[in-house]
C-alpha cells in the first residue's frame, strides 16, 4: 500500500510537471518503455573525451602536455559554473557566498598541486623539442581563465598597473580590453604593434570578451560583495574565503605556473633564457609582484597590498 501511494505521488507530480509546459505525461512514460538504460560511459562520454588528444609530433611527452591542459580547461568551466551562480542569485547569504568561493579555491588548489605534473612529469628535453611545433599557440590564449578574471573582479583592476589612472568606469570597453595587464604578453606598448599571439586571440575572443564583460560589470564577485549589506560583508567567514580565493588564484597559482615555467624555459637550458612560445617577456607577464593583480582589494591591508607577491 505504502508503495502504491508513493508511485500515485510520483505520477501526480510527473503530470504536473508535464502538464507545465504543455507536454502529455503518457507520451513520456511510453517512451520510457523504448529508452536504454543509462551507463557511466554514456554519461560521462567516455569515448568522445578520450578522442580528444591529438598529437602533433612523435614525443610521447607531448601527450602529457596537451591531456594536462585539457584536464585545466574542465576545471576552468568548474569554476565557471560556481562564479556564475553567485553572480546571478537574487538572494545572496554569507553562506552561499562562502562556500562557493571556497569549492572555486579547491579547484584553484588542485590546479596549483598539479603543476608537478608539468615540472616533474615531462621530460625537458622533450618538451624544449615538441614545444616548437606549438609556437605560437600558448596557454596565455586560454579564454576561459580570462572570462574566471572578468567575472571575479571589477574591470580597473584587471588593467595594467601602468594605466590604471588613465582609465574608469566610463572608459569603452573596447579600450579598456586593450590595456588589460595580460595585453603585455602581446603587445610593445611603444609602438603599439601587436603580436600574432595576441592578434590571432582577439580576433576569436575580443566580441565575446566585450560581451561578457559588460555582462559582469555590476555582478563580478567583487560587485556582489560591495552590494551586500554591511553586516554580511562583515562576516568573518565571508572575508577569509574571499581573501583566501584572491591569494590562491593571483599568487599560490601563477606562482606555481612561474616556478614550472623556469624550470623549463631557464633552468632547462642550464640558465638560458628562451622565449615563451608566443614570444612574451613571460618572467614579467607572469610575476604578481609586476603586474598586481588583486580582485578584492578592499579587503587587503595598505601593507600587504605594497607586498603583494614581493616575498614568494
Amino acid at each position: 500500500m505504502e508503495d502504491h501511494s508513493k508511485r500515485e505521488k510520483l505520477l501526480n507530480q510527473l503530470e504536473n510537471k508535464f502538464g507545465a509546459i504543455g507536454q502529455d505525461l503518457d507520451t513520456h512514460l511510453e517512451g520510457l518503455l523504448y529508452s536504454e538504460p543509462m551507463t557511466y560511459w554514456d554519461y560521462v562520454q567516455t569515448d568522445a573525451l578520450l578522442n580528444l588528444q591529438t598529437q602533433r609530433t612523435t614525443l610521447p611527452d607531448e601527450m602529457v602536455f596537451i591531456m594536462y591542459h585539457q584536464v585545466n580547461e574542465l576545471l576552468f568551466k568548474m569554476i565557471l559554473w560556481e562564479i556564475q551562480q553567485v553572480a546571478h542569485h537574487k538572494n545572496l547569504t554569507a553562506n552561499f557566498f562562502s562556500s562557493r568561493l571556497m569549492r572555486v579555491s579547491r579547484y584553484f588548489d588542485m590546479l596549483t598541486s598539479s603543476f608537478a605534473i608539468m615540472q616533474e612529469g615531462m621530460d625537458v628535453e622533450q618538451y624544449l623539442k615538441f614545444r616548437n611545433t606549438l609556437t605560437p599557440a600558448s596557454g596565455f590564449q586560454s579564454a576561459q581563465y580570462r572570462k574566471i578574471e572578468f567575472a571575479s573582479t571589477d574591470l580597473i583592476n584587471l588593467i595594467d598597473a601602468r594605466f590604471r589612472e588613465t582609465i574608469d568606469r566610463n572608459t569603452p570597453y573596447e579600450h579598456a580590453l586593450d590595456h588589460l595587464y595580460w595585453q603585455a604578453a602581446g603587445k610593445d606598448f611603444k609602438t603599439g604593434e601587436k603580436s600574432y599571439l595576441l592578434e590571432a586571440f582577439e580576433a576569436k575572443y575580443k566580441n565575446e570578451f566585450i560581451a561578457f564583460t559588460q555582462e559582469y560589470n555590476t555582478i563580478n564577485l567583487y560587485a556582489k560583495f560591495k552590494e551586500l549589506p554591511k553586516e554580511v560583508q562583515e562576516d568573518p567567514v565571508l572575508i577569509k574565503a574571499m581573501r583566501h580565493y584572491d591569494y590562491t588564484v593571483n599568487i599560490t597559482w601563477v606562482m606555481a605556473h612561474y616556478k614550472a615555467a623556469n624550470h623549463y624555459l631557464s633552468e632547462g637550458k642550464g640558465g638560458e633564457e628562451i622565449e615563451a612560445t608566443g614570444g612574451s617577456d613571460w618572467k614579467k607577464y607572469m610575476h604578481p609582484k609586476y603586474q598586481r593583480r588583486i580582485f578584492f582589494p578592499e579587503l587587503w591591508s595598505e601593507q600587504e597590498l605594497k607586498n603583494w607577491g614581493v616575498n614568494v
